[in-house]
């Protein structure tokens, strides 16, 4: 009984491992099938966006088509551009005005405006929504409810970490709430010209409600990257965070920018955003100088890494292809030192400065095969400013390439005859230079001076010389006159008898 009892045992035990065998082996085949079907996913995630790119790559160029303009690259991106920074000119465009996703390349807008709105020393606490709002898995920098940093040390976390938790905080901070500080945000993209964008949180991650364009994103970086502290922290490719009373940890923050972090090797970067999010895909935004011309590109929907060569493709176009121009170097159409209309040249005792002048600081930028002769110009009269009394435009087949301002000398002012006129003060003393003295003398008042004094010193002398003249011949002739009459009156008396009296006188 008890070998037919362990029999069965060991029988069913065989039959048990023979059955957890089969089981084994039919979870090990379906894992294979899923792996299977895992791996063949992801074979056909790839082909899906490198169709996807490809298709991307066959959206028109717009700046090619324009005549005599250079041809530039084609990238994988779906939306593209190239603006020069200080004029706002662009010489690359490609589906630059669709509405994307910008994902964290919204941080720059974030950042320009916190940094307006409040000062490096003020402490940002962080709330119990800033820090659990945020998607699992999201850019952090591992916050803390109720922890804080100065505005400077939050902003490096934003550009440098990217850190969405940080970014709430901020704009909590600033404007009272994540919504009001929306608010700001749209605001501040219509003051600076953007025309394709709406956002509706300060950290970029999806909102259907939250997009922008590549020119709207290039035209809020030319802002941005006029604050020189904000282009140095989007130009920091690590940051170090120390322990304070108010932040107890000790850790590093790396940002995501290879052009920033020199993976990708380029001259003159000045720093730049990413951005990532299953929708938006890859973006980028970034800065870079040479020769003097500085440069914004921005591309959207791309895959990593071909944002970053695609960047450095477009970088390379501009500065090859493109240079800056000033405009008083070579104007002669509007040549204001050769027109009466512009000088005091009038008055003899004047300085003769022009009234108007040329803005020495007006540049344009110019493919480096066109030349200034090239260009179509209209002068406009209404500025809006002041000292600005006109503005000349500049256009290169029918695209904008910079303007010209005309504007009233630094000396010259206005009368108001409805208000009384004050009593100038007085200017104070100037220590005298020690440098080479120089005077400065008005040629014409001085010729003047010089011509009118010869003629009176000649004047002069030809009114004595008359005088002179007129009184010796006067006495000259009197003298005469006097001796003639004496003679003949001696000569009378000799051959007369004596009178009666001159007996007298024997």
């Amino acid at each position: 009984m008890r070998f037919e009892l362990k029999f069965k045992w060991n029988r069913l035990k065989y039959i048990s491992w023979s059955k957890a065998g089969a089981l084994a082996l039919s979870l090990c085949l379906f894992s294979c099938g899923l792996l299977s079907s895992a791996v063949d996913a992801r074979a056909a995630a790839p082909d899906e966006r490198t169709a996807a790119e490809e298709a991307r790559k066959e959206l028109p160029i717009a700046s090619n088509e324009i005549e005599n303009w250079p041809k530039g690259p084609v990238v994988s991106a779906q939306s593209a551009i190239v603006m020069e920074a200080d004029t706002g000119i662009i010489l690359y465009s490609k589906n630059i005005h669709e509405p994307l996703y910008p994902a964290s390349t919204t941080k720059i807008l974030t950042c320009l405006v916190a940094a307006e709105a409040s000062s490096l020393d003020e402490m940002v606490t962080f709330s119990q929504d800033a820090v659990f709002s945020i998607e699992r898995g999201s850019s952090n920098m591992g916050m803390d409810v109720g922890e804080a940093l100065t505005m400077e040390e939050a902003l490096y976390g934003i550009l440098v970490g990217s850190a969405n938790e940080t970014a709430n905080a901020v704009a909590e901070h600033v404007g009272g709430s994540i919504e009001a500080f929306a608010d700001m945000m749209n605001r501040k993209a219509k003051e600076l010209g953007c025309v394709d964008s709406h956002f509706a949180n300060p950290n970029g991650l999806h909102n259907d409600d939250h997009y922008t364009s590549a020119y709207d994103l290039a035209v809020i970086a030319r802002a941005f990257f006029q604050n020189e502290l904000l282009a140095k922290m989007s130009n920091t490719p690590t940051r170090h965070f120390l322990p304070t009373d108010t932040q107890p940890d000790d850790f590093i923050l790396r940002t995501h920018h290879r052009l920033v972090t020199g993976e990708y090797s380029y001259d003159g970067v000045l720093g730049g955003k990413t951005g990532y999010t299953d929708m938006a895909r890859q973006t980028l935004v970034t800065c870079a100088e040479q020769n003097g011309m500085k440069l914004i590109c921005v591309v959207m929907k791309e895959e990593s890494p071909t944002q970053f060569t695609d960047t450095m493709d477009l970088f390379n176009y501009g500065f090859s292809n493109f240079e800056v121009v000033n405009v008083a170097e070579h104007e002669t159409k509007y040549n204001i030192d050769n027109a009466d209309f512009f000088q005091t040249e009038n008055s003899i005792f004047g300085s003769s400065k022009p009234l108007l002048s040329l803005n020495k600081d007006s540049f344009l930028i110019l493919p480096k095969t066109a030349s200034f002769e090239d260009l179509e110009s209209s002068i406009s009269y209404e500025t809006g400013t002041e000292n600005h009394l006109a503005v000349i435009d500049y256009n290169y087949h029918g695209i904008y390439v910079g303007s010209a301002s005309i504007d009233l000398a630094a000396d010259a002012s206005s009368y108001d005859f409805d208000s009384p006129a004050e009593p100038a003060p007085m200017p104070e003393p100037e220590p005298p230079e020690e440098k080479e003295n120089v005077i400065f003398v008005n040629v014409k008042t001085v010729l003047i001076c010089v011509l009118a004094g010869a003629a009176a010193l000649i004047l002069f002398f030809i009114i004595k010389s008359s005088i002179q003249n007129y009184s010796f011949a006067g006495r000259r002739r009197h003298k005469i006159h006097y001796s003639r009459r004496t003679r003949f009156k001696y000569k009378k008396r000799r051959n007369m008898p004596p009178r009666y009296g001159d007996y007298d006188q024997l």
